[in-house]
């Protein structure tokens, strides 16, 4: 049977010689299960949201006649879902059989490495979902025709058939999404793990200090 963290980390962070209360050292190993575990239910719990509102949204695309949106949604979620999934199977690999301030250490290597794959992720997948609605409402009829009652049909707009305007407006926002896809990404993972990141640096400088 697979040792817990507890009984894993019954011998604490520090080296035995280290003249610390027990008290402490237990606080300490008892913060980082905390920390640990915390991460992993948040983790999936976000993986099973998105699970369950790509389907949602492929749905909902059928019934306001967006279908193609929908489609291209729910394929970008679920990839991002199976992605973060083969990175999570990295986290059950990290060995155990260490103390907890190494195991600490350890997690926090492999969540560095996992923002890392999501941050260059993130400068294709917000281009990607302003694609997404823009060709699903490009193949929207009542969109087409609202677009027509906008522009018109004057030539101005239009270079060799194509609506040069329209199409510099979207290029000049994919390029924009592109370059900042990244920061948009770190801005949402501050919201949703910020809290826990921050505790886990805490926690690590903490015990480098007790440690030093």
């Amino acid at each position: 049977m697979e040792k817990s963290i507890e009984s894993i980390w019954k011998a604490g962070f520090l080296d035995h010689n280290a003249m610390v209360a027990p008290k402490l050292n237990n606080l300490y190993n008892q913060k980082s299960i905390h920390i640990i575990d915390k991460f992993k239910r948040m983790f999936k719990i976000n993986l099973n949201a998105l699970v369950a509102f790509s389907f949602f949204v492929l749905i909902m695309s059928f019934f306001v006649k967006i279908p193609v949106m929908g489609v291209l949604m729910f394929i970008l979620l679920n990839v991002i879902v199976l992605v973060n999934k083969k990175l999570f199977k990295g986290l059950n690999k990290i060995d155990k059989n260490v103390s907890s301030y190494e195991y600490l250490k350890s997690f926090d290597t492999w969540m560095k490495a996992q923002v890392a794959v999501n941050y260059k992720m993130s400068r294709y997948i917000y281009p990607y979902i302003f694609i997404a609605m823009v060709a699903g409402f490009g193949f929207s009829q009542q969109f087409r025709e609202t677009l027509g009652r906008i522009f018109g049909s004057h030539e101005v707009y239009y270079l060799f058939g194509i609506p040069v305007f329209w199409v510099l407006t979207m290029v000049t926002i994919i390029v924009i999404l592109a370059i900042f896809g990244g920061r948009i990404y770190m801005w949402d993972l501050k919201i949703v793990y910020g809290r826990i990141m921050k505790k886990l640096e805490e926690l690590i400088t903490d015990m480098e200090d007790l440690r030093s």
